[in-house]
């Protein structure tokens, strides 16, 4: 967000910026979703509606989860949030408190820390190694697993490296998190933008919705940021309070926003492959073009819309830091992305390429030059 608001205040001054801080698709809502909320909106559905979402999204939302990925959760298992972030802060608030332990692999999205720190949680983070493209597995965390330890978390495809977990990996990481009776959070906020695998839930594994949260979003696959409909997918007892705290917060997700998501799910799904062709297209330019910058390493992203190149070859010049080093390439070169710091690495800066090729073409002759120069 710090980074949004530098790079539109630069531009209200008439400064030509290249932006890829933001998390978002480049893409228009499809127009049958838009048609849907106008029609919503036509049919006077502007009232409140119950806190964790109206039915039939509920409905849609375990069909389309079971259709997509083979799980078996009823709509009492599921209930909508105020976008995908919502879901983890409502599943946080309810499961964490003073003093317990949240296990979570580095690189990390920004929000987690906060939200565990919020709740009087302890961050425990799992190291992991750029040379494996940030990946991790079952034993990387079992160590960091105590008798503390009430959550784990696990984003795949992540956010900010793009790393993809193999199923068979992620299978055991579940059985280790069984073993040792923590819950198991995974984010599929990007569970459909995979490169070269089939996308997959954890919770379609036998017995898995017992002791599995599903957080889930509509923006990123639908191209509905601002719509913000999230959902989370989870034993009923965990919904049921989840479903408390949000009636004593948000009341209720937004009535227009719910039917526009019924579309979403139910509707046609070509948009979401039209999406994912563009976005490899892209990375395989990103990455080339990252990797023939002299001293820069990066990682091929396996999923998502996010590169996240080790640039501390151009810790010079006063540059010691991501931080700074995002600060002044803002400043001098007029192009904007976020700082590893915010993700809990020290090295890497993250370059969404939800953006279009004309913009990635200039925005990274420009890194180059800052670089070189």
């Amino acid at each position: 967000m710090k980074v949004a608001a530098d790079a539109d205040r630069l531009r209200r001054e008439g400064v030509d910026v290249v932006d890829f801080g933001a998390g978002e698709p480049d893409f228009p809502t499809p127009d049958n979703i838009k048609k849907a909320a106008i029609a919503a909106i036509e049919a006077n559905f502007t009232k409140y509606t119950p806190s964790g979402g109206v039915i039939e999204l509920k409905k849609a939302i375990v069909d389309r989860h079971r259709q997509d990925y083979g799980t078996d959760y009823a709509p009492a298992e599921c209930m909508v949030t105020v976008g995908g972030k919502h879901a983890i802060f409502n599943l946080i608030q309810a499961l964490i408190s003073q003093g317990d332990e949240v296990v979570i692999p580095v690189p990390y999205w920004v929000t987690y820390k906060d939200v565990v720190n919020y709740a009087g949680g302890k961050c425990v983070f799992v190291p992991t190694d750029e040379a494996s493209g940030f990946t991790f597995t079952a034993d990387d965390i079992a160590p960091h697993i105590t008798d503390k330890t009430r959550l784990l978390i696990i984003n795949s495809p992540n956010n900010p490296s793009g790393a993809v977990l193999s199923r068979e990996e992620f299978e055991r990481i579940y059985q280790l998190a069984l073993k040792r009776g923590v819950c198991l959070m995974t984010d599929e906020c990007y569970c459909r933008f995979l490169y070269d695998s089939e996308p997959f839930s954890i919770a379609s594994m036998p017995g898995a919705k017992e002791h599995v949260v599903v957080a889930g979003s509509l923006s990123k696959t639908y191209s509905m940021t601002g719509w913000r409909i999230g959902f989370a997918l989870a034993p009923k007892p965990l919904i049921d309070g989840m479903m408390k705290l949000q009636s004593h917060s948000t009341s209720n997700p937004t009535s227009v926003s719910q039917k526009a998501a019924i579309e979403a799910l139910r509707g046609p799904q070509e948009s979401v492959g039209i999406m994912l062709a563009e976005y490899r297209k892209r990375r395989d330019y990103v990455v080339k073009r990252l990797r023939a910058i002299k001293g820069v390493k990066s990682p091929e992203p396996r999923g998502a819309f996010y590169a996240y190149p080790n640039i501390s070859v151009g810790f010079r010049n006063g540059i010691t830091s991501p931080m700074q080093f995002c600060e002044r390439l803002l400043s001098e070169a007029h192009v904007a992305v976020v700082p590893g710091e915010a993700f809990g690495t020290n090295e890497h800066i993250r370059l969404s390429y939800a953006a279009s090729m004309h913009d990635l073409e200039r925005g990274l002759d420009r890194i180059e030059r800052f670089i070189s120069e």
